[in-house]
């Protein structure tokens, strides 16, 4: 008898995903998140969210909780990029890419920038 090998992650809709890992960014106080849907502009990825952390120990941290919760979720995931130096960490979750930046780091990159015809899902309001 042959098995299925269908991956079994979770078939959520992309808003959806979304929609909860902004909540878990900011269960874990990340700042200025910005969520950008990538499907009609970017084959790579549904969609990009974009936060800021205060910290090294708190951009890690936020990464874990990201990836705890969505292991959690049984949302796919690839891969976590950049947790040791913290600046910039990459959170791999196939259909949704969380990026999670040190302030003058984001600002040098200025992800946002490369979608501004894309559609924002979600904007959090600058904190001061």
């Amino acid at each position: 008898m042959i098995q299925s090998t269908d991956k079994k992650f979770s078939t959520a809709p992309v808003a959806e995903k979304v929609e909860n890992i902004v909540n878990w960014l900011e269960e874990k106080h990340a700042i200025n998140v910005v969520a950008i849907s990538l499907e009609k502009v970017n084959s790579f990825t549904d969609a990009v969210v974009i936060a800021s952390a205060k910290s090294v120990r708190q951009a890690q941290a936020v990464a874990e909780h990201v990836y705890a919760k969505a292991k959690e979720s049984n949302y796919e995931y690839l891969r976590v990029e950049g947790k040791d130096s913290g600046q910039w960490i990459l959170v791999d979750l196939n259909d949704i890419v969380v990026n999670i930046f040190q302030d003058d780091v984001r600002k040098l990159f200025n992800l946002e920038s490369l979608w501004a015809d894309a559609t924002v899902l979600y904007q959090a309001e600058a904190a001061e």
